[in-house]
């Protein structure tokens, strides 16, 4: 690769509506950054092709026929390597938010969400970052509230403990929801030193995504 040329994020379709599929493509193949390698029209499909096409991000419907967008999003979160999941339905049920978070998927949009906030998703997520739509956000924070137990705090809190000082700050501001550049910012810390505090945080923590994360500040009522 020469100087000039930028990284090229790997995406994968999958979703049962051929318009939808074409839309998707068409919108994202005028990004330079951004290319579409495959599409799928049922979720177990999906995992076939991202093992024959190991793409970056997976853009996953959720009400598919053979395998449904969460079990597909599960599956593929349980491979050593699996690739990044944005969730994009026309469904905003709370179920349905919760369900593909705790299948591993990294983001949740609506199917309506703006062109251009899709792509940005896509970029962020591949970064490593978190992206959920303003309305799955409120959904995850209600659900947090309303399900709160001392058992759940405490063991948050436990999880927490096993953190220095600095993981403990980082994992904070994952909590209130900032990126990497942010948290940087905001910390005096170079943003691949932030990308390396987030890694071990997955570790320690036992979680595989940066809202798993916050759930669990959440629960140990840090934010």
């Amino acid at each position: 690769m020469t100087i000039s040329e930028t990284p090229v994020t790997r995406v994968l379709i999958v979703d049962d509506d051929p318009l939808v599929r074409s839309a998707l493509s068409l919108m994202l193949g005028g990004q330079p950054d951004l290319e579409v390698v495959g599409e799928a029209a049922d979720g177990r499909a999906g995992i076939s092709q991202v093992g024959a096409l190991s793409p970056d991000v997976v853009l996953m419907d959720i009400r598919m026929p053979v395998l449904n967008g969460l079990e597909a999003t599960r599956l593929l979160h349980e491979r050593p390597e699996p690739p990044r999941v944005i969730v994009l339905t026309t469904f905003d049920a709370d179920d349905y938010v919760v369900g593909a978070l705790e299948a591993g998927a990294d983001g949740f949009l609506m199917k309506d969400t703006p062109p251009a906030a899709i792509v940005d998703a896509i970029r962020k997520v591949a970064d490593g970052e978190a992206m959920l739509s303003p309305t799955a956000t409120r959904t995850v924070v209600d659900r947090l509230r309303s399900s709160g137990s001392d058992a759940r705090t405490a063991e948050a809190e436990k999880r927490l403990a096993l953190l220095t000082d600095r993981e403990r700050q980082v994992a904070i501001a994952v909590g209130h929801g900032l990126s990497n550049a942010e948290i940087a910012g905001e910390l005096y810390l170079s943003v691949p030193t932030v990308k390396a505090h987030v890694s071990r945080l997955f570790e320690k923590l036992g979680t595989t995504n940066r809202v798993q994360i916050a759930i669990c500040v959440h629960d140990a009522g840090l934010a």
